[in-house]
C-alpha cells in the first residue's frame, strides 16, 4: 500500500508528460503544416506552381514578349499532372487616388487645409477569358467578378483592400492609372471588385485586369509612327520615322522599296501631300511572318503664289502649332503670305499584340509533384527554339519567390527541434516512472526471479506496463490536441498580424498521415529508450529483495 502512495504521482506525471508531448507535437505539426500550405496556396494564386517565359528575363512582371499560340505550350494542357496553362501579360503602373483635401492644426493654434493626391507603384495582371479567378473570388470582400472579363467600355481593374483604402477607392469608381510607353500615358479603369488575401506583400502589387489592355499598354506589336521635327532645317520640314515593338530589326519603305537604314529628309510642302511609310520585321531566320506596320501623315495646303515663302517662326525657330484643329489636323503652320499647312497623323493600332504575352502560368495537380514536374519541363521546354526560334525558360514559384520559401524551410527545422525536445522530456519522465515502480514491485522481482523466472519475461513485464501508461497518455494527448486543432479551425480564436505572418489568424491543416507517425514513433521511441531503465531487474538478488520486503 505504501508503495502504491509513492508511486502513484510519478505515474500520474508521467502520463501527462506523454499527453503534453503528443499535444505539443500534433499542435506543432498541424499549425506548421497549415502555415505552408495557407502561404503556398496564396502564393501560387498570385503566381501559379510554374512560370514559362522568354529565356534570358530577369522578372517575370519585366519579361520580354513570347508568341502566345504556340504548339508545345497547348501540348502541355495534355501532360499528366498538368492542372491548367493559362497565357498573362504583365505591365508596371503608378495608381493615382482622387483630390482628398485635409484640415490640419498648426503649431500657431490656427487652422489650415490642404489638397493632396496618393500614389502607389503597382503591377498590372493581363488575363485572359477562361482564367481561373477563384482564388481572387474567395477573398472577394466587395463586388461581383463573375462577368469580369466580359467587354465593357471602361476596362475593368480588381485591387485588393489594401491598395482601396491608401488611395481612397471604392468600388465602381473610375480611377487615374499612368503607365511607361515610348511616352507616358494616362488611361481610366473602373474598380470591378476589392479582394483582401492577406498577403500584404502581393496586395498592394498586383492589379488584374483583361489581357488584352495589357497587352496594347506594353506596345509589343509592331507601330511606326511619321515624325516631324520641332525645328526646321534651312527652314524646310524634317521627316523621320519612330518604329517601336518586334523584334528590334527593321526594314523601312518610303514608297522606293526597303532598306535597312531609316531615313530622315528635309521637305518643303507646296501641294496637298500625302507621306507613306511601311515598316516590317528584317527576320534574318525566316522563321516566322514578319509583322507589318504603315504609317501616314496628310499634308494639306492652301492655294499659294509664291513657292519661296518663308515659315513664320518664333525666336526659338519651332513651329508654331494649333493642336486639335477644328478640322481634326494635329498643327497648323503659318507662312508668311497668310497661307498654311495643316498636318494630320494616322492613328494605327500596332499589329499584331494580341499575339503576345509575359508568359504562361502553369498550374499542377499537387504541390508534392512540384520537384519533379520542374525536370519533365524544363526536359520538354528548355534550350528547344520554338516556332518563332525562341528559346524559353521554366521557372518554378519557388525559384520566384525563393526568399519566402527559404523561410517557410526553416519551419520544419523548427518542427524538429520542438518534437525531439518534448520526446526527450516524455522519456525522461516515463523512465522515472519504471524506476519507482521497479523499486516499488523489487519484492515481486524477487519472488518471480526465485521461481525461475527469466530476467527478460521480468523485463517484459514492466515493459507492457509502461506501454499501457504511454497509451494512455497518448489517447489524453490526442484528443485533447485534435480538440484544440479543430477548434482554432472553426473559430480562429488565435489572430496574426498579418503584416508579419501574411496570414489573419493561426492556420491548422490536420495530416493523418503525420498524426498516424506522430504516434507509432513516440510509443516506439519510448519503448526503445525504456529499454535501459528496465535493464534494473538484471540486477536485483532474489534473496536480498524477498527480504526488503
Amino acid at each position: 500500500m505504501q508503495g502504491k502512495k509513492v508511486s502513484s504521482p510519478i505515474v500520474r506525471i508521467s502520463v501527462i508528460s506523454i499527453a503534453l508531448a503528443i499535444v505539443v507535437n500534433l499542435i506543432t505539426l498541424s499549425v506548421v503544416n497549415g502555415f505552408q500550405n495557407e502561404v503556398r496556396q496564396k502564393i501560387t494564386g498570385f503566381g501559379a506552381h510554374f512560370f514559362i517565359r522568354k529565356n534570358g528575363t530577369s522578372s517575370n512582371y519585366d519579361s520580354s514578349p513570347i508568341l502566345k499560340n504556340q504548339k508545345r505550350i497547348n501540348d502541355l494542357k495534355k501532360m499528366k499532372g498538368v492542372k491548367a496553362v493559362f497565357p498573362v501579360a504583365f505591365k508596371p503602373a503608378i495608381l493615382q487616388s482622387g483630390k482628398v483635401k485635409r484640415n490640419v492644426v498648426l503649431n500657431s493654434g490656427k487652422d489650415t487645409s490642404y489638397v493632396r493626391q496618393d500614389v502607389q507603384g503597382v503591377v498590372f495582371k493581363g488575363v485572359e477569358s477562361g482564367y481561373n479567378l477563384n482564388f481572387f473570388k474567395k477573398y472577394l470582400v466587395h463586388g461581383d467578378i463573375s462577368d469580369f472579363l466580359s467587354d465593357n467600355d471602361i476596362a475593368p481593374v480588381l485591387i485588393s483592400e489594401k491598395t482601396a483604402t491608401t488611395l481612397s477607392y471604392s468600388l465602381n469608381d473610375t480611377i487615374n492609372v499612368f503607365f511607361v510607353r515610348s511616352q507616358p500615358i494616362k488611361q481610366n479603369f473602373v474598380v470591378k471588385g476589392i479582394y483582401n488575401s492577406g498577403l500584404e506583400e502581393f496586395d498592394k502589387k498586383i492589379v488584374i485586369t483583361k489581357l488584352s489592355e495589357v497587352q496594347k499598354l506594353n506596345d509589343w506589336g509592331l507601330n511606326a509612327e511619321i515624325t516631324i521635327a520641332d525645328t526646321l532645317y534651312r527652314d524646310r520640314l524634317v521627316i523621320s520615322s519612330s518604329v517601336s515593338g518586334g523584334e528590334g530589326n527593321y526594314l523601312y519603305n518610303w514608297g522606293s522599296g526597303y532598306q535597312l537604314n531609316p531615313l530622315s529628309f528635309s521637305f518643303f510642302p507646296i501641294k496637298d501631300t500625302t507621306l507613306t511609310l511601311i515598316v516590317k520585321e528584317n527576320l534574318l531566320n525566316g522563321s516566322k511572318l514578319p509583322q507589318i506596320d504603315t504609317a501616314k501623315v496628310y499634308i494639306s495646303c492652301s492655294p499659294t503664289t509664291n513657292s519661296e515663302r518663308k515659315i513664320l517662326l518664333d525666336d526659338s525657330d519651332e513651329l508654331i502649332k494649333t493642336f486639335n484643329d477644328s478640322k481634326g489636323y494635329d498643327y497648323t503652320i503659318t507662312f508668311s503670305d497668310n497661307s498654311t499647312v495643316r498636318i494630320k497623323h494616322e492613328i494605327s493600332k500596332p499589329s499584331n499584340s494580341e499575339n503576345y504575352v509575359s508568359g504562361f502560368e502553369l498550374y499542377i495537380n499537387s504541390w508534392d509533384e512540384l520537384k519533379s514536374m520542374n525536370k519533365s519541363l524544363k526536359k520538354h521546354l528548355e534550350l528547344i527554339p520554338s516556332e518563332d526560334n525562341t528559346l524559353i525558360e521554366v521557372k518554378s514559384i519557388v525559384d520566384n519567390e525563393k526568399d519566402l520559401f527559404l523561410w517557410l524551410s526553416f519551419l520544419d527545422l523548427n518542427v524538429l527541434i520542438i518534437i525531439v525536445l518534448m520526446l526527450l522530456i516524455a522519456i525522461i519522465n516515463i523512465g522515472s516512472a519504471m524506476l519507482v515502480i521497479i523499486v516499488v514491485r523489487t519484492n515481486f522481482i524477487g519472488v518471480l526471479k526465485a521461481l525461475g523466472t527469466s530476467n527478460w519475461s521480468i523485463r517484459k513485464i514492466f515493459l507492457m506496463q509502461a506501454s499501457f501508461l504511454i497509451l494512455r497518455g497518448m489517447l489524453w494527448g490526442n484528443l485533447i490536441g485534435l480538440g484544440l486543432c479543430f477548434l482554432q479551425m472553426k473559430f480562429g480564436l488565435i489572430s496574426l498580424n498579418p503584416e508579419v505572418y501574411y496570414l489573419n489568424a493561426v492556420p491548422v491543416k490536420i495530416n493523418f498521415y503525420h498524426l498516424l507517425l506522430l504516434n507509432i514513433g513516440t510509443i516506439m521511441i519510448c519503448l526503445f529508450a525504456l529499454l535501459l531503465p528496465s535493464f534494473v531487474v538484471t540486477k536485483i538478488n532474489p534473496k536480498r529483495a524477498i527480504k526488503f520486503d
